[in-house]
């Protein structure tokens, strides 16, 4: 039986997702409107911890202040009355056609200025809220047309965007910092700051690096080919993972956002495993939430909705649960030593030692017995053909 979820899982939605209507390029709404209030009160009866949401998908785009006022003032009582939490705010610089060709990358100047003072508006209300990461997804800043777009000048309007927004957090003495999401295409032909690495670079060339990390999400890593859980990784070894979208996806197409887990299953595992057991001394690697960002199957009512976001915190926990298993399991230790993954946290150097020590260690190079290193197998079959044991309950 699967474990129910608590808001101890620190478990959020966001309000885009449970609320799609399920509208694509090629076919109308399957869904009603979603009442944010509705969400609220739903996800937490589900045991989720928290909602986030776009500016939009809660205030209406252009609003007046009263508009604003009560919708807010509506979704405030919500939180109070379910104890749900907003961890993230984000900001649209994607849906109206002023953003068709990016918001803080736009050619047209006072297009980047719109965006900017949209996402300044965002900010406050995220602060307001008590959020602790703001999110900036730049799904339009990018091109179709190579000669359409000055790159160099266009990642130079970024970093001013974003510099601009730390200074802002630490004008207002806002406890907020900022997390790039990185995505490869979709909705532009190629997005700007397309995956991790890219995102890490860019942020190593900021005014306040220590305020911005990263949010990154499944689908956008796997559908350009690449291994989430090793940019998850290297992003906890920079110390950058300031939030994280889980969905699942099935190779290389476009953004399929399923359910997590309802992808590749043995990467979900090994996502879970790190993100619970990875850290020093196998406690937990990340302790922030567990968003997902996922869209529920145009094919679903609401009945069906509801039955998604709880399929991806139900998967979530029996991941958490079979990969504490697999880390008690006394074979999985043996395979482990067997492999030398272990062995990797051993500095190769010793303690003190510089190169002319390296040069002078005869065991290093001229004694060493590479032939017989080169017939050792590493048994890293054995090793993963347990995790898939594990993950399939056989073990």
């Amino acid at each position: 039986m699967a474990p129910r979820p608590t808001p101890a899982d620190k478990f959020s939605f966001g309000l885009w997702t449970v609320g799609w209507q399920a509208r694509d390029p090629f076919g109308d709404a399957t869904r009603p409107e979603l009442d944010a209030v509705e969400a609220v009160h739903r996800l937490a009866e589900l045991g989720a911890y928290g909602i986030t949401f776009h500016d939009d998908d809660l205030l209406p785009f252009g609003a007046n202040a009263a508009t604003r006022d009560a919708h807010l003032t509506r979704f405030r009582r919500a939180l109070d009355e379910t104890g749900m939490v907003v961890p993230m705010v984000t900001s649209n610089l994607f849906t109206h056609p002023v953003f068709k060709d990016g918001g803080f990358t736009s050619n047209d100047r006072d297009a980047r200025r719109y965006a900017l003072r949209k996402a300044l508006r965002a900010v406050d209300l995220a602060a307001e809220l008590g959020a602790g990461t703001f999110v900036l997804w730049g799904g339009r800043e990018g091109a179709e047309y190579d000669l359409a777009k000055d790159v160099r000048a266009a990642l130079d309007r970024y970093r001013e965007a974003v510099d601009l927004l730390c200074q802002y957090v630490v004008a207002q003495g806002y406890e907020l910092r900022f997390a790039i999401e990185p995505k490869p295409n979709e909705p532009r032909g190629d997005i700007l700051l397309p995956t991790v690495g890219h995102a890490l670079a860019f942020i190593a060339t900021l005014a306040r690096p220590e305020l911005v990390g990263l949010n990154p999400e499944v689908g956008h890593e796997q559908m350009a080919g690449l291994n989430f859980v090793h940019g998850i990784a290297q992003a906890l070894w920079q110390g950058k993972l300031f939030h994280l979208d889980l969905n699942g996806q099935r190779g290389v197409k476009y953004d399929q956002d399923l359910v997590f887990g309802h992808g590749d299953l043995l990467n979900a595992f090994a996502l879970v495993d790190l993100l619970e057991n990875g850290g020093p001394g196998g406690g937990p690697a990340y302790d922030g939430p567990r968003h997902f960002d996922y869209k529920p199957s145009r094919t679903e009512d609401r009945t069906g909705v509801w039955a998604s976001a709880e399929a991806n915190m139900r998967t979530y926990l029996l991941l958490k649960e079979r990969a504490a298993a697999f880390r008690a399991d006394p074979e999985v230790t043996a395979a482990l030593a067997m492999s030398r993954v272990d062995e990797l946290t051993t500095p190769t150097l010793a303690p003190g030692e510089t190169h002319a020590g390296l040069r002078a260690d005869r065991t290093a190079f001229e004694e060493y017995d590479v032939t017989a290193a080169g017939a050792r197998g590493y048994h890293f079959v054995r090793l993963n053909q347990l995790a898939v044991e594990h993950l399939l309950g056989a073990r």
